[in-house]
């Protein structure tokens, strides 16, 4: 059977960086670190005392205050970020068929917020078991899938996707699927997180994953790094409206690129470290190459994983140049977690929009933070140090790896028509 095609007609963004996605780009390529001390909760006795919050984000100008109430930041993220990308798709949706587009949502936690306040009141009010009614509801993570269908009234495939930090990554690849299977017409895809609670940044930090450099949070994510020491927590989500290509040519959409591959593997090693040669993200890349049909050197940029952390960084680039061999040294590799902070199931999600927005713009967003090299990286290799690069840009892909042995990767190309 022939595949259907599946392009990108909407984007939407609320990160650390920006709350909304010109925001959010022009950040991206000017360098902007999103990283600042804590003010979601007193973090004095932690270990980590700063994270990549949202900013300056006032609720009421996205969401009544009584459905706020009902939900978990989380949801709040998925609501705005979902809203700003199907504004930008400029749907009629009296013209829609809604039992052919559905939302397929990624989240590593989700409501961790609703959790943590809910057991901490149960616990200080003597147990006294009087719960929220909201409580389960704000907490699971099909809520933010759940709210923004009902939101559109979108009544095909609606779910959400739990791979940890590859989350978002693999409800994507859900959604160019059944997009491409012909199951559905539109979808709005995308992921978000919020889990810099005392709880969230505890238990990183009792597993050592966080970076501890308190006297200076701006510089603390640094990928490839020698210096390097954990990564920063983030918080946020994006929104990419898949559709399939006939459709949104039909209805004369602004495309902004087309998804044309996905690859996912394990690598059924380790809860938490990565394969010590990258074996995982070496396959997966592989298998989204073969999917897309397209060789390494169609690549011109990769947007990585690369969370900062000593073992994860150098795993990936090993993957990278044992799959592209020497066309590894004529593409641009960057890690924008330097900027936006790991934003965990909400990573990948983040991480296309750059992709597709390196591809519109042709200029490739830097890995800041460099100060000294890692002598287990290859020096040859193009990580866009410090300052964004202009190229073309005609293929990017994306990797998201979580915890579990998780991989994803995604590929977009500039349209061809």
């Amino acid at each position: 059977m022939s595949f259907k095609r599946v392009v990108v007609t909407g984007l939407g963004a609320l990160t650390p960086v920006g709350n909304d996605v010109p925001t959010f780009w022009k950040n991206l390529v000017a360098g902007v670190s999103g990283a600042a001390p804590i003010t979601r909760f007193d973090a004095e006795r932690f270990r980590t005392r700063f994270a990549c919050e949202v900013k300056g984000l006032d609720l009421n100008n996205y969401i009544p205050r009584q459905e706020a109430r009902k939900m978990d930041p989380f949801t709040q993220y998925a609501f705005i970020a979902a809203d700003e990308a199907m504004k930008d798709a400029g749907f009629n949706l009296e013209q829609l068929d809604l039992d052919k587009a559905g939302v397929i949502w990624g989240s590593g936690i989700g409501g961790l917020k609703t959790f943590e306040d809910e057991v901490i009141n149960f616990s200080e009010g003597g147990r006294n078991p009087r719960f929220n009614p909201f409580f389960i509801p704000k907490m699971i993570a099909d809520s933010a899938c759940g709210v923004i269908s009902i939101r559109y009234g979108f009544r095909g495939p609606t779910f959400i996707t739990v791979s940890a930090c590859a989350s978002s990554t693999n409800a994507l690849i859900d959604a160019y699927n059944y997009i491409r299977l012909g199951m559905m017409d539109v979808c709005i895809s995308g992921g978000s997180e919020a889990a810099i609670t005392s709880a969230g940044v505890g238990g990183f930090n009792a597993l050592k994953a966080l970076s501890e450099r308190n006297d200076s949070p701006e510089t603390a994510s640094r990928p490839y790094d020698k210096d390097r020491d954990g990564f920063v927590l983030g918080e946020g989500g994006a929104a990419l409206i898949l559709e399939e290509y006939e459709h949104a040519k039909a209805r004369g959409a602004k495309i902004y690129a087309e998804m044309i591959g996905a690859g996912m593997t394990s690598d059924a090693y380790h809860i938490t470290a990565p394969h010590p040669e990258g074996h995982g993200a070496y396959m997966v890349m592989k298998n989204a190459l073969a999917d897309a049909g397209i060789q390494p050197e169609d690549v011109d940029y990769i947007n990585t994983h690369g969370t900062s952390t000593p073992i994860g960084d150098p795993q990936e680039i090993k993957a990278i140049e044992r799959l592209f061999g020497d066309a590894a040294y004529d593409l641009n590799i960057s890690s924008t977690k330097s900027m936006t902070g790991h934003l965990l199931g909400g990573a990948g999600a983040i991480e296309a929009a750059a992709c597709i927005l390196a591809i519109q713009d042709q200029v490739i967003p830097p890995t800041i933070n460099h100060f000294t090299d890692d002598p287990e990286i290859n020096p040859r290799l193009n990580l866009t140090f410090d300052k964004a690069q202009q190229r073309t840009v005609n293929i990017a892909l994306s990797n998201t790896f979580g915890f579990g042995g998780h991989n994803a990767s995604v590929i977009f190309k500039k349209l061809d028509a």
